[in-house]
């Protein structure tokens, strides 16, 4: 049933990782399967049987051809070096080549205690692996880069963290999982190569177009790619409203997909200052640092690669401090093109900036929903009709001000209001994985063993774009005693 495997990285040399089988768990039990993704990387389902399946995806045997093994990589945790990490409850089973060429990983999460586990048990609460399941593909569908969720499995055993959880295991496919982190581990040995060897497996991989470069413009080269990558990524998350809350460098991607999902979330009511991740006391990755915590984590990148740059290294800073200099207007680039898009506007003017800062400031003191004012101010555009977008604040004067100048500034626009509605509704998502309807679905499937509300709410964020008739709940904010003010990783 499996694709063949490549083992691109198992033919890496040894000590880039530690060679490890998934210790097997008790009970499995397949409870979510991606059919459309496992067609996509090459699956043969007309093979498909649930019961091996079970057992592969589960950590219980080791598909044929796969060679497992945990990554090493480092870390900034909340701006704190940790010099050894590694996987410490993943495997990378090995790569496949999918059905449009691309090189994929795909990786057991929870798969059991490793080398690199430093006391853990390696294995995750089945809540967070489903979290991971429902919010990365929502992401997927909704245009942002991020792994995909192949396969959810329940394992018949009990897990310790703040209380006995039900265990599970999630099938994890990326581009790679080459992060920031894995540079640092082996920059802080000093073991320049082995940085060497992954930039150029970066590189191959990733941005094949910088190949014929050479000497340390190649290198210099890389930081830009991956400075625009992850600029273009964040713009995306600030336009959901989405919190990843643990961006350490172990959790940022070098191909730009948004990586880990521990204690993600979607903020409501927008306020810039949101927090929701347990772990994140000092609130170090709210929503508005976000852009500004992924420069400081590709600076660390860039630490990494000065050895290669130049062989002396301290030569090597002024030219890439220029390129991270850079790094704010890049950014601000991408977030104000998608804005503009949100906005329904396709030509660009210089007030255009200034037009959405207001519209946030709007939204801030009116406690205005982030994703139910751009989905109503589509309706607006189209029925010109405001009473359901001023609905959304406390206190509408400022709205009502804000909309004269948007519809003044929407006549500069070609298209009609119908025309404009239509593609605002491409960019902002009607249904979101709202925190309160991610928890009813995480608690009923752990504490009842229910998978109705997970199999509903999957569906529901297959197609968050088009009204889905009496699903109306799953776009509506938290009511007062359904607010989640917290969510947690599985760690």
């Amino acid at each position: 049933m499996f694709p063949d495997f490549i083992l691109r990285y198992a033919r890496l040399p040894e000590h880039l990782f530690k060679r490890f089988d998934p210790v097997p768990v008790a009970a499995p039990r397949l409870v979510a399967f991606n059919r459309p993704l496992a067609e996509e990387l090459g699956f043969d389902l007309d093979a498909y049987d649930e019961a091996e399946a079970t057992q592969w995806f589960s950590g219980n045997q080791v598909p044929p051809g796969a060679e497992p093994l945990a990554q090493a990589y480092a870390g900034h945790q909340f701006g704190n070096f940790v010099p050894q990490l590694g996987d410490g409850r993943a495997v990378l089973l090995g790569e496949v080549i999918d059905r449009n060429g691309q090189l994929r990983d795909i990786q057991l999460k929870g798969a059991g205690r490793t080398p690199f586990s430093r006391g853990g048990d390696g294995r995750s609460p089945l809540g967070p692996v489903l979290r991971e399941y429902l919010v990365s593909e929502a992401m997927h569908v909704m245009g942002v880069p991020a792994t995909r969720a192949l396969a959810a499995v329940t394992t018949g055993e009990r897990v310790f963290r703040r209380m006995a959880e039900p265990g599970g295991v999630l099938t994890r496919v990326a581009k790679s999982h080459l992060r920031v982190g894995t540079f640092q581990y082996f920059a802080a040995r000093g073991d320049t190569e082995a940085v060497r060897i992954l930039a150029d497996e970066a590189i191959e991989r990733h941005y094949p177009e910088l190949s014929p470069l050479v000497g340390g413009e190649r290198y210099l080269a890389l930081i830009e790619a991956v400075l625009a990558r992850q600029a273009a990524l964040v713009a995306k998350w600030m336009g959901l409203g989405f919190i990843h809350g643990v961006m350490n460098t172990d959790n940022t991607s070098i191909s730009g997909e948004t990586l880990d999902f521990g204690p993600c979330a979607f903020m409501e009511a927008y306020d810039p200052r949101t927090v929701l991740s347990s772990v994140d006391e000092g609130g170090r990755y709210a929503y508005a640092n976000q852009p500004w915590i992924i420069q400081w984590n590709l600076a660390r990148l860039a630490e990494t690669l000065l050895p290669l740059i130049e062989e002396d290294p301290e030569r090597a800073i002024a030219p890439a401090t220029a390129l991270l200099e850079a790094y704010p207007d890049v950014y601000e680039a991408e977030w104000l093109a998608i804005m503009r898009a949100k906005l329904g506007l396709e030509r660009e003017e210089a007030g255009d900036r200034a037009l959405v800062d207001d519209l946030l400031e709007a939204m801030h003191h009116g406690h205005a929903d982030f994703t139910l004012t751009f989905r109503q101010l589509a309706d607006v555009a189209e029925a010109d009709n405001d009473a359901s977008l001023v609905a959304l604040f406390d206190n509408p004067g400022e709205i009502h001000d804000w909309l004269s100048r948007w519809r003044e500034r929407s006549t500069l626009e070609l298209s009609g209001g119908a025309v404009i509605a239509s593609r605002m509704r491409t960019v902002s998502p009607l249904y979101i994985p709202r925190n309160h309807k991610v928890e009813e679905a995480l608690v009923a499937a752990s504490e009842a063993d229910d998978f109705a509300p997970f199999e509903t709410l999957r569906e529901v964020l297959a197609d968050p774009f088009e009204p889905q008739t009496g699903r109306e709940a799953y776009a509506r904010p938290a009511a007062p005693d359904e607010r989640v003010f917290r969510t947690f990783c599985g760690t």
